[in-house]
């Protein structure tokens, strides 16, 4: 009975001590595996002076020196300076792209406002001449709704504005146009020679280009 139970104690104890160790060795498993990935996750620097002289440690670098990050884990590097050029040039082009957007939307509404002012003396004078022009003789051409034709020429819309009324006008004074029913951007037109073309309720139309008008 006496060898039994010493036995049994024995039995205990052996199991008791490894259920220890065991322990032991999992939280030492567990606490190296945190250690390892504190020190690979903390980078190491490569920084060389503008003596050429190089110091590894695990700060980034001063102002001056080259700065290099080393991965300890794949063995690759990091420029650090060429990085931070980069994101740099990114970030003034991404300026430059703002600016240049605020830039067009300044001379789109710039552009929309002349050609709204010369639409309103088109109507103007539609409206004070009624036996001369129909009242939908020259409609005011919107920006967003553009014709086709207009379209292609619409930087330059507040002209065209304002050579319809002249070509209107041009077309009235030769005596063979009673009453202007329509002056509009011809297809003939070019990007520094635009044509418009007259009709009148006599049924006879004129062609004036932008060189005429001007004279």
């Amino acid at each position: 009975m006496s060898k039994v139970l010493d036995i049994t104690y024995n039995l205990f104890n052996l199991t008791f001590i490894h259920n220890i160790l065991g322990s032991a060795m999992r939280f030492a498993v567990i606490f190296l595996g945190i250690l390892f990935s504190a020190h690979t996750s903390a980078g190491v620097y490569k920084c060389t002076g503008t003596d050429g002289k190089t110091a590894y440690q695990s700060t980034p670098c001063v102002a001056g020196q080259r700065n290099i990050e080393l991965n300890v884990k794949t063995g690759g590097s990091t420029d650090l300076d060429e990085q931070q050029k980069q994101q740099l040039e990114q970030q003034k082009k991404i300026d430059q792209d703002k600016l240049e957007q605020e830039r067009l939307k300044q001379r789109q509404a710039q552009l929309k406002q002349a050609a709204a002012d010369e639409s309103a003396k088109n109507q103007f004078l539609i409206k004070n001449n009624p036996g001369k022009f129909s009242a939908y003789a020259i409609p005011p051409y919107q920006f967003d709704q553009l014709p086709v034709v207009v379209k292609n020429h619409q930087n330059r819309l507040p002209d065209i504005e304002r050579f319809r009324r002249q070509a209107a006008e041009r077309a009235l004074a030769t005596g063979a146009c009673s009453r202007v029913e329509a002056s509009e951007l011809n297809a003939r037109s070019a990007q520094d020679a635009l044509v418009f073309l007259i009709n009148c309720s006599s049924g006879k139309s004129f062609y004036y280009n932008e060189q005429e008008l001007t004279q």
